[in-house]
Formats: structure tokens, C-alpha cells, sequence
């Protein structure tokens, strides 16, 4: 996949079919689904991709989850959540397997950057924007790199008195670690995902431009990969013109599947086999078909996963992030995860984990 793609766009209201699509572009294009749900994930722009991180008590009273993703910094949420959870008398201990590496764009940085230095991103009436959208960290990596680099003067990036929004904990917590006095504006974090986050938006910044007949349209940082959701609801040609929102995608970073994760997925399942129960949670669609290849459940002549002539033995279990993952994993593979997270964080993943333990008296 290019990574020095930039576009600026003016999105229109076209639905990508979601999990469906998706499957039928892998099996014809496997590349487009690299990053197509990386708002979920946590990568940095650079990592080694043999390092992985692990941290927990012993192998013999320890059950192994296996994140596949990139441990992100300085805290990560579901570390710190499964490195105390617990399932009876047993303990879990998270494993990261790094499935992405990112890359900055410097074209779409440079335009960022000239819109701060211009000071065209404010509520002042000239200005090109009113607000800004982060869905995920890697785009909140790409700001922080410019606000960085824009130290010595006291306010910048001069983005005091407008609304940032964010989708998830995680990317909230990634832009508040931003050191700015006053501090940004982040509205969001518990929205949980893209849809109920636009949902938000039309009223929030609605309100927050209550005295505008036209809002001032917003920039949305992305990858080269994103679902539409956010620019189709907000730019929905059927609602009123003082309701509507502009939504111009700048796309930041691009991204790679590491080349190494299959061979690191397998690594690490060697590490763990001896240990009487394992859980691989799975954030994307991106590396799904190398994980089921990789735990032996898929037929290479069908693409599909093994048909089982008994009742299954493995105790590797699989869990997802929320019900697009699953989904793909079911109209690609014809596999079926035992978990799939009602809440996309660490505390919905965890509770998944634990009540289909608790249910099946694993």
C-alpha cells in the first residue's frame, strides 16, 4: 500500500457496506482491509517488529491474552486491565502482538501545519475551521508531532477556544496528554464509536456555533483508511442547511501490515502452549486471516475455517473488539469467535472474557 497518499476530501454520503464489503474487497484486494478499522488500534509510528511486551505472574497459574495490537504509551488501557483482572483463582496477563506499523505524511502534516501557523483553524469569523476530529491516536501522534515542533510560543496551536473531539477513552486520553495551558477543549471520549459521535457533534457543535446560520465547516485527521460515518452523517443532504456540518478529511499517516506478525503470532503461541487456557483478542479485521492460519483452523484449500468432525479441544479462545471484527470473521471465514465485547475497551473485553468463563464453567 502507497504511503504517500493525501487527500483533502469533501465527503459524500456513500455507505461502504461495512463487513460485507469488506470481505468481498479482501478476497479480491487483501490490502485494502491493512487499515480500513485503525481507529480502534493503538500503533506508534515506528516499532520493532519483534519486540513484544509481556507482563504477568507464571505460566502455571496464568491465562496468556494475546492483544493483537501495539502497546500504546505511555499507558495502555487494556494492560493496566487485564494485568489485575482476574478469573477465579487464576490470573491474566496480556501479551501485545504488534499487527501495524504507521508512517507521518509529511504532505498532509505540512497543511496542518499552515493552517495553525495561519491560524485558520479558531472561531474567528475568517477562519477555515471551527473545530477538529481525532478517531484515532495515530492522528493525535500527527498533531502532537506539530504542536511539538510549534513550542516557544505560549498558545500555540491557538486552539483554546474551539471544540476537539475525540471517539473512545483512548484517543481522549492520548490528546489530553497534550501540554497546553489553558487546556484543549475534548468533547467525546465516551461515545464509544464513530456513529454516536457524529450524533453528539451535530448538537454539541451546533450549540458551540449557536450563533452561526452556517457552521464552520470541521478538519478531520485520518489515515489513508477510515469508515464514512462521521463526514455522512454530518453532511447528510437532507438535513436543515443551519444543521448541517462540513467535514474535510485530511489524511495524515498512512499504514502497513508489519510483515513480521505472522511469524511473531506463531512465536508467541509457541511460548504458551503449555498453559491450560489462552485468549487472542482481535481489534480489526487487519491480520485475521494470518491468526486463524496461524492457530491451524484454517483449510488453505478453502479459505474458509476447518470443518471439525468432534467438538473442539483447542484451548485458544478468540474474543473481538466489537461486532465488525466478528463479523468479518464470520462472512470470510465462517469462523466464529466465543467473545464479542459489547463495549469496544478494555472493561467490555474484559467482561466478555470473564462471563463466557463463568457460563461454560471453564
Amino acid at each position: 500500500m502507497p504511503l504517500n497518499l493525501l487527500r483533502i476530501d469533501i465527503v459524500i454520503a456513500v455507505s461502504l457496506g461495512l463487513s460485507s464489503l469488506i470481505c468481498s474487497l479482501h478476497q479480491s484486494c487483501p490490502a485494502f482491509t491493512m487499515s480500513f478499522f485503525d481507529a480502534t488500534l493503538n500503533i506508534p509510528q515506528h516499532h520493532n517488529a519483534t519486540t513484544m511486551t509481556t507482563t504477568g505472574k507464571g505460566a502455571g497459574s496464568s491465562i496468556p491474552v494475546l492483544l493483537l495490537k501495539t502497546k500504546s504509551t505511555p499507558n495502555d488501557g487494556y494492560e493496566e486491565r487485564f494485568s489485575t483482572a482476574t478469573a477465579g483463582s487464576d490470573q491474566f496477563y496480556p501479551t501485545f502482538v504488534p499487527v501495524l506499523e504507521h508512517q507521518f505524511l509529511d504532505q498532509g502534516l505540512n497543511v496542518v501545519k499552515s493552517l495553525l501557523q495561519n491560524k485558520q483553524i479558531g472561531r474567528d469569523l475568517g477562519s477555515a475551521y471551527g473545530g477538529m476530529i481525532f478517531t484515532s491516536q495515530r492522528a493525535v501522534e500527527a498533531f502532537a508531532k506539530l504542536v511539538e515542533e510549534g513550542r516557544g510560543d505560549a498558545q500555540w496551536p491557538h486552539l483554546q477556544d474551539i471544540p476537539l473531539y475525540t471517539v473512545g477513552p483512548a484517543t481522549s486520553r492520548a490528546l489530553r496528554a497534550i501540554p497546553q495551558s489553558p487546556p484543549l477543549n475534548i468533547f467525546g471520549a465516551d461515545m464509544g464509536n464513530g456513529e454516536a459521535l457524529a450524533h453528539y457533534m451535530l448538537d454539541h457543535y451546533g450549540q458551540w456555533y449557536q450563533d452561526r446560520k452556517v457552521k464552520p465547516p470541521l478538519l478531520f485527521l485520518v489515515g489513508e483508511q477510515r469508515r464514512d460515518i462521521i463526514p455522512k452523517t454530518l453532511m447528510d443532504p437532507t438535513l436543515a442547511d443551519d444543521h448541517r456540518i462540513q467535514v474535510d478529511e485530511l489524511v495524515v499517516y498512512g499504514t502497513g501490515v508489519m510483515e513480521s506478525f505472522e511469524e511473531d503470532f506463531v512465536d508467541i503461541l509457541e511460548q504458551t502452549k503449555g498453559n491450560p487456557m489462552r485468549w487472542v483478542v482481535v481489534f480489526s479485521p487487519t491480520g485475521c486471516e494470518a491468526m486463524l492460519r496461524a492457530l491451524g483452523r484454517l483449510d488453505p484449500e478453502t479459505g474458509k475455517v476447518r470443518v471439525l468432525d468432534q467438538p473442539r479441544s483447542s484451548s485458544t479462545y478468540v474474543a473481538t473488539i466489537g461486532p465488525t471484527t466478528r463479523d468479518f470473521l464470520r462472512n470470510c471465514f465462517g469462523y466464529e469467535p466465543d467473545v464479542c465485547a459489547e463495549k469496544p475497551s478494555p472493561e467490555g473485553v474484559e467482561m466478555g472474557i470473564t462471563t463466557f468463563l463463568k457460563n461454560n464453567q471453564c
